[in-house]
């Protein structure tokens, strides 16, 4: 059953990817125009925009071992959901930089050294927009696929780092967030072949 809803998920065109994810963002601008953020709109802007793109950075962790576990293959729509995740992050940083910065760059610098864990978010951004640019099929074939698998297995570590970026942002560490940091660990562990090839073997 799981299989059959998973082939006529791959006959869908990538684009189905993108308007699923225009979702969050449609919701959160009807509440900047119909007052449904907090107390604090412009954090609760940024804080709403960076858990999305944390959510589909996680979303793209999961074809691999949806393929190797489980021979469900939707790893076609995994570009597009790495696309999508960039996307809110560039929106997330866009919007400390814009609406809670004001572009004034002395105050930027002083907010990322008292609050370190900004540097953390940066990191991440900055793998995933290397990931973004190096994304397309012409990038693909000028750097071979061994460099390019390369570059794109960074996400292992951008993930872990948009986690702790999450948590340490928070006096104390939501509930929430411990959870995605775990299903994040989860799907790394995956990837490692002594446990990828006992899970195999309780799934086949």
């Amino acid at each position: 059953m799981v299989r059959d809803l998973a082939d006529r998920l791959r006959r869908l065109p990538n684009g189905i990817v993108w308007l699923l994810g225009a979702i969050p963002l449609a919701l959160l601008v009807w509440d900047i125009f119909t007052g449904g953020l907090g107390i604090d709109p412009v954090r609760d802007i940024e804080h709403r925009l960076g858990r999305t793109a944390l959510y589909f950075v996680i979303g793209s962790l999961c074809f691999t071992p949806a393929l190797r576990l489980f021979r469900i293959n939707l790893v076609k729509f995994r570009r597009p959901v790495g696309l999508v995740a960039f996307s809110y992050a560039a929106l997330h940083f866009a919007t400390w930089i814009v609406l809670d910065m004001g572009f004034l760059w002395s105050q930027i610098v002083a907010d990322i050294v008292k609050r370190p864990y900004l540097i953390l978010g940066m990191i991440a951004l900055t793998i995933l927009t290397v990931m973004a640019v190096t994304s397309g099929n012409r990038v693909l074939r000028k750097l071979g696929p061994v460099r390019w698998r390369r570059i794109h297995r960074m996400i292992y570590a951008a993930a872990p780092i948009a986690v702790l970026h999450w948590l340490i942002s928070h006096k104390i560490w939501p509930v929430w967030g411990i959870t995605m940091g775990t299903a994040v660990l989860l799907l790394l562990a995956l990837r490692v072949p002594v446990i990828q090839t006992n899970l195999r073997k309780l799934v086949s």
